[in-house]
């Protein structure tokens, strides 16, 4: 069906978060739903997110520090937003 977006699937899951290839976090980077907030990142719900065939992956609130980890990028959730 043409217009739906199969849901990105090259997630992989640890303890304290996940990661993703490095394009795809520039992607998400550039398209605006995930933003810098200080020393962290975080979703910015205005702003679209390109579906994951793992649910929650990037909730609303949560910060999340970003690391290279080969041609990967590692997100960690470190806490809440505001906090």
């Amino acid at each position: 069906m043409a217009g739906l977006e199969e849901p990105f699937a090259d997630v992989r899951l640890f303890p304290d978060g996940f990661s993703l290839p490095e394009l795809k976090w520039r992607e998400l980077l550039f398209v605006g739903a995930v933003r810098a907030e200080g020393d962290a990142f975080v979703r910015d719900p205005s702003r679209p997110l390109p579906p994951f065939r793992v649910p929650d992956l990037l909730p609303p609130g949560v910060r999340f520090r970003a690391r290279a980890d080969g041609d990967r990028v590692r997100l960690e959730r470190i806490g809440r937003a505001g906090l």
